[in-house]
Formats: structure tokens, sequence, C-alpha cells
């Protein structure tokens, strides 16, 4: 049966992933490494590797105040590169205006909900909307609003998803973005990130990817 591949950016989501999932035959865990560039590039070589039927994004990242607290789990229905686009005097254009492509890739339906729904089981406080695709995360709250009036939508931003999910999407593989909040757009203000609980997070996330898919 092909396996489950999940990404993270980093060893330290890395670890936190593998404790969750335990022993099991059906899943692979790689590094992503930071930012969407590396991500597709690291997710497209993995890919080869195996025989694979989903691709996961899975890591913390940041949430949006009101949408996603810290600790809570944001699984994507919309993976969006929220910078990919043309700036215009009034407004942000992206680049399925353009005509030069799409910033947005659809997660399936069924896999959201049946994830959420375990998670939810676990006691787990989790949301689903839309996750962006950062190269240069949130520092200031003029910058979230701005992104949050673009993408109503948008619970959570990262700097990996939409790179794993386009080399998933070139070899027709259904993929999702599982971020665990471990501080608040806006401001950069690393007092109040608690990494540590958002990483311990992951591990319920982990576990109910191989109770659900795997």
């Amino acid at each position: 049966m092909a396996k489950i591949l999940i990404m993270t950016a980093v060893e330290a989501e890395k670890e936190a992933v593998e404790r969750g999932i335990g022993e099991t035959s059906g899943i692979d865990v790689a590094i992503a490494g930071v930012g969407p560039a590396q991500a597709a590039a690291r997710t497209a070589f993995a890919l080869p590797k195996d025989e694979y039927r989903m691709v996961v994004s899975v890591g913390i990242g940041g949430g949006f105040k009101n949408r996603a607290a810290i600790g809570d789990i944001v699984i994507s229905d919309r993976l969006i590169a929220a910078e990919l686009g043309a700036e215009s005097s009034q407004s942000f254009i992206p680049i399925d205006e353009l005509g030069f492509g799409t910033n947005v890739i659809t997660a399936d339906d069924s896999s959201v909900q049946r994830l959420s729904s375990r998670l939810i089981e676990k006691n787990q406080r989790v949301h689903t909307g839309a996750i962006l695709t950062l190269s240069m995360v949130t520092g200031t709250d003029d910058t979230a609003h701005a992104l949050i009036h673009r993408y109503p939508d948008a619970c959570a931003e990262a700097m990996e998803g939409f790179g794993v999910a386009t080399a998933a999407a070139e070899q027709n593989l259904p993929v999702l973005e599982i971020r665990s909040i471990s501080n608040l757009t806006g401001p950069r203000d690393k007092e109040n990130w608690n990494i540590k609980e958002a990483l311990a997070s992951l591990e319920p996330a982990g576990a109910a990817i191989k109770e659900v898919f795997a």
C-alpha cells in the first residue's frame, strides 16, 4: 500500500511528529527546509524515493488574531502563496488574475473533515481555513490586517505549505497542511511565543494522521 509523506521544515518539528506517529511503516517524515522554494525542491526530491498517496506539510506557524490561539491546530482547506502576484498602486493582484498560473491549491475536503474530527476527539482545539505561505513572516499589525483583508478565510501563516503542495500537485497527489500555532501574527514579540506548546501539539497531530490515513 502506498505511503503518506510528511514534510516538516526543521528537525524539532520532525521529532515531535514522529513521537506522535510512533511505530509504522506507512508514513515517512522528511525535512523540507525553510521557505517555499526549498520546501518544493526537497519534496520533489523525496517523492520518487517511494510510492506515496498523500503529502502533508506539518509544522508550527503564526495564527491570525481571533482566528487561532497559541497551541491550537489549524488544518488547511486552501494552501495559498500569499505573495505570488503583482503590486499595483491600489491593491495586490494575485497571479491568477495576471494569467500566469494559480496561487491557491485546494485540499481534499473529506480528508480535512476526517482529520479535524479525529483531533477534536483527542480534545484538541482545531480550526479549518486557509493557511498562507509567505517568504517573509508577518511582523506588523498593518501587514497582518492587509493579509486578512486579502484572504478573509486565513487562519494561519507559515513558510512551506504551498511549496510542498506544488511538488505534490506535479505528481497529482492530494495535500494537506497542518499548523500548530506558536505565536500570533502582528508585531514580532518572541517573548510571547510558545514554541514548546506548539511542538507538543504536533504530537497528537502526528497520531491523528496515522489513525486516519495510514
